[in-house]
């Protein structure tokens, strides 16, 4: 009869014990469904939109399907064929991953971005990425950035189309070469290490964005890319370029225009001279 109470006893404090574990510690209590999805990656994919219902539910289901898990904020400009819409109805299909902001009106690819960036501040991300909606680049290729920044230690990783040859499908020679020089053209006046200058396809390590003044970035298209890279590495961050193969878009209608073009041309002279005139630009901050 004793051994019987001193087993009932014990079987009592071991039961009570779990329950206490379960109700106070968080590693013992077993997570909700929406709890998993909640979790906080450390990436994030900013993905600005105009009229791209057409491409962005496809580029959504690859990102989503890759190995690496890797959460997307949408900065939509009031798109006029509902790509707001149908974002909003992809995030219940995808809560705690997909995220959108919207704003009223074009107001520009760099701008956008420079929105994009500092809602991903406010939060807890490691490394923050930016990618095309049109699937001009591989959401594949995503993850190569990611080891480049957080297994390689690099600052940026650029996905370059020129890194290795000439990397780019269906566009016509006229714009292959205009990027091409474009690129070689950048390089001569900034004297920058990098070979695809224009490139939209990045991952920062979120010390690059937090170093930057988002407030001062001045340009809005290509100009905007080679600005962001320009700066960070006047400012003394390692980039590398991962080399990738970029495709034109099959569906919607390219934002690029002969206004973006000019304002690269003659953005990057004002770089090169903002950076001889005003070199304290470019310092870390302390």
């Amino acid at each position: 009869m004793a051994i019987c109470w001193a087993k009932n006893v014990l079987l009592s404090w071991i039961c009570l014990g779990i329950q206490i574990c379960i109700a106070y510690n968080p590693v013992c209590k077993p997570r909700t469904y929406h709890q998993k999805m909640a979790e906080v990656s450390d990436s994030l994919v900013i993905i600005p939109t105009y009229n791209e219902r057409e491409n962005i539910e496809k580029v959504l289901q690859i990102v989503f399907s890759l190995p690496k898990d890797f959460h997307v904020l949408i900065v939509d400009d009031s798109s006029p064929d509902g790509t707001a819409g149908l974002v909003s109805q992809l995030m219940e299909k995808y809560p705690g991953k997909l995220f959108m902001e919207s704003r009223k009106g074009k107001l520009g690819l760099g701008t956008a971005y420079i929105h994009g960036f500092k809602w991903a501040l406010k939060r807890d991300y490691r490394f923050i990425f930016e990618m095309d909606a049109d699937l001009s680049h591989n959401p594949g290729d995503l993850v190569r950035l990611y080891r480049e920044c957080a297994e390689n230690g690099y600052d940026l990783a650029i996905g370059s189309r020129y890194i290795d040859g000439v990397n780019v499908v269906n566009w016509p020679m006229g714009r292959v070469l205009m990027s091409y020089f474009a690129s070689i053209y950048v390089r001569m006046i900034t004297g920058m290490p990098v070979h695809d200058t224009t490139a939209g396809f990045k991952c920062y390590r979120r010390e690059v964005l937090e170093a930057l003044d988002l407030d001062s970035v001045r340009f809005t298209g290509y100009a905007f890319q080679i600005e962001m890279k320009f700066t960070a590495w006047k400012m003394g961050f390692n980039i590398t370029e991962v080399s990738i193969v970029f495709t034109d878009r099959t569906e919607g209608e390219s934002k690029m225009s002969s206004g973006i073009f000019q304002e690269a041309v003659l953005g990057v002279i004002k770089l090169r001279w903002r950076s001889i005139t005003n070199p304290k630009r470019y310092q870390k901050p302390s």
